[in-house]
């Protein structure tokens, strides 16, 4: 295998070539002119390369152009969400970022549509590229699309003669598209091989400047100019000394150092892994993902292209390419047991373990909500103030003001709430968007056994919801409860969280035993044993104030049943202030608990007032932030003075 450099640079790999917007047809099994719907996610050879790389654990740095708009500006933020460095990556004034669209209608057939005339990593500006960092990173990787161009060329040998004086490794995925090379119709991106002289001349001029290059056959059909592959790559051999890995499909790949046996399978041959394919789109750039993880790590080829095989066989088997790429930790738990795991997209602790390990942020690790999710109280007491109810979306509006001021107050970077959107739609416009913990109930008010506030269609409105909007459903659940009770409310509690993994949301449990049952310290540890045994497993639980034994126990259950869950928050249940921050002493004293959602302790009086037409708008919006201002600062001062962490 060949040495990479080991000196500590800030960045193992900087990916250079196109990056640009997917559109992914939801309807599998359609041709693209009978898609109805989309899911858009990053997208791009050397953008997934990038993206797959930051997930299995590696420095990585983007080098390429996106458009200064909204789909540029998504890139980029989805790049930054998984930490690739973006530093390199242009923005082009004028000039829009590519889209591909894209359907799944076999398993054989993939029909693609780029939208990349003129588009913006196209233009990438080589005057732009700083040699300095290229030298930052221990390996530059290129796309072949970027050597189709006079413009990307620029670019490209700009990168390439900074890396080589630098001792940057440099890597060529061939990744050969002909419509990007224009030897298609526009509408066919699906082709994936047209033979062509000039296209393979031009490449073999630039094969001597790269130490590892990779391609299916096809790719190196192309690059050697034959459609024998074992002479195709005698031919690059001929003008490159680098390691070549000719990918195989689901056979494998075969790696080959140095003068090419007389048989392909003489190389160093690694098999590939057996799954149902859904998709290939995106099956190559997870390929590199997991080969350059290997290799930059100073695995074995054999080594790395296991981990290369088992990404792309993880990716093909789902929905989208970035998305689909495997974390490190999901990763080694698949090659564990890939031969029991022909589906992987059916696998429950595989798909559990790629939802919790994917989730942005990675952590969060302070929640101090204000909770104003109430719909039933605050229409109650409109009533009792004989206030007109439509008044009750513009108090929602205020107390989002509200959060935002008593987080300012107490250097909080981001507040916490919850908010609904029967009455509080548009105080949910205002706070989307802005990084805040935002918690959103699903569950219709007082309801047991449990009812959904909008119907059973879960699937058909949570697809309408922001990815950011984090499901709340409040539960009054006892272990004891009567069977058929029980049964019924933990079926739904199974539906919505089914519903929350199909649509990438987040889900938070709220449990509070009712208040006509016999509760000890055992009844929340046992609740949450139980939904858990069902295999419910919420990215939160909300629940109210217990003894250090019961928080404990919770713990315990929790760190058992999946240590990735968030965390605790506590609830108030309208509890005066004073009460409240001695619940608060046993939850601050357990790591598992991150804080608080509370809502009536800090707004209902001033609220009651502003209904009522004794207080303006500016009074309700401070004496609601000093509440909140206050209890946070009392829930930070007992975290600071704990010293009895949970043991999970």
């Amino acid at each position: 295998m060949q040495e990479i450099n080991t000196d500590n640079r800030p960045l193992d790999l900087i990916c250079l070539g196109r990056v640009a917007v997917d559109l992914y047809a939801q309807q599998v099994g359609s041709r693209l002119e009978d898609v109805t719907s989309f899911a858009k996610y990053l997208g791009g050879s050397s953008g997934n390369m990038a993206y797959g790389t930051a997930r299995l654990g590696l420095k990585s740095a983007m080098l390429s152009r996106v458009g200064d708009e909204q789909m540029g500006h998504f890139v980029r933020e989805e790049l930054e969400r998984v930490g690739v460095d973006t530093m390199a990556l242009q923005t082009d004034p004028e000039r829009h970022t590519g889209l591909v669209l894209l359907a799944l209608k076999d398993r054989d057939t993939f029909p693609l549509l780029f939208y990349r005339r003129d588009c913006a990593d196209m233009a990438i500006d080589a005057d732009a590229i700083d040699p300095t960092f290229i030298g930052r990173a221990r390996a530059l990787a290129i796309t072949g699309t970027h050597l189709s161009t006079e413009t990307t060329r620029q670019a490209c040998r700009k990168a390439l003669d900074a890396a080589a004086s630098h001792g940057v490794k440099r890597v060529l995925d061939i990744d050969y598209r002909p419509v990007l090379w224009g030897l298609t119709s526009p509408g066919d991106g699906e082709t994936r091989f047209i033979a062509d002289e000039t296209v393979t001349t031009d490449l073999q001029s630039w094969l001597g400047d790269f130490d590892l290059i990779v391609g299916t056959e096809e790719e190196f059909h192309i690059a050697g100019g034959s459609t024998d592959t074992l002479e195709a790559l005698r031919a690059v051999r001929r003008v490159s000394d680098a390691t070549l890995v000719c990918k195989l499909g689901a056979l494998g790949c075969v790696v080959f150092e140095g003068e090419l046996p007389e048989r392909i399978e003489d190389g160093i041959l690694v098999r590939g892994v057996k799954v149902e394919v859904l998709n290939v789109l995106g099956a190559g750039d997870a390929f590199m993902s997991g080969l350059l993880r290997g290799w930059l790590r100073g695995e074995e080829w054999q080594t790395s292209a296991t981990y290369a095989n088992a990404c792309g066989a993880l990716v093909v088997s789902r929905h989208g390419c970035a998305p689909a790429m495997p974390t490190e930790e999901e990763l080694f738990d698949y090659l564990s047991r890939r031969d029991e795991v022909p589906r992987p997209d059916k696998d429950e602790r595989l798909n559990h373990l790629h939802r919790v390990t994917t989730r942005v942020p990675a952590e969060w690790p302070e929640v101090c909500g204000l909770a104003f999710d109430h719909r039933r109280q605050l229409t109650d007491m409109a009533r009792e103030e004989h206030a007109d109810p439509a008044r009750l979306p513009m108090l929602k509006r205020l107390l989002v003001r509200a959060a935002e001021e008593g987080a300012r107050r107490c250097g909080l970077a981001k507040p916490a709430i919850l908010v609904d959107d029967v009455l509080g739609q548009d105080a949910l416009n205002d706070a989307s968007g802005r990084g805040w913990w935002i918690g959103r109930p699903v569950e219709l008010p007082s309801s047991r056994p449990l009812r959904f506030q909008h119907g059973d269609d879960l699937g058909s409105e949570l697809r309408h919801w922001p990815a950011e909007h984090i499901i709340k459903c409040l539960v009054f659940y006892h272990p004891d409860d009567a069977l058929e009770l029980r049964l019924e409310q933990e079926a739904r509690l199974r539906q919505l969280y089914r519903s929350a993994c199909d649509n990438h949301l987040e889900l938070l449990v709220e449990v509070i035993p009712p208040v006509n049952m016999p509760q000890d310290d055992t009844t929340l540890p046992r609740s949450l044993q139980r939904l858990y045994n069902l295999g419910i497993r919420p990215d939160w639980w909300k629940l109210p104030a217990m003894s250090d034994a019961a928080w404990q126990a919770v713990g315990r259950i929790i760190g058992a049943q999946d240590r990735h869950c968030r965390g605790v928050v506590l609830l108030g249940l309208d509890a005066p202030m004073e009460d409240m921050k001695r619940g608060f002493a046993p939850a601050a004293r357990q790591a598992r608990c991150k804080g608080f959602t509370v809502g009536r302790t800090l707004f209902a009086a001033a609220s009651r007032e502003w209904l009522g037409g004794r207080i303006d708008d500016a009074t309700l919006v401070s004496r609601v932030a000093e509440n909140y201002a206050e209890l946070i600062q009392e829930w930070r001062c007992l975290r600071r003075t704990a010293h009895q962490p949970e043991e999970a």
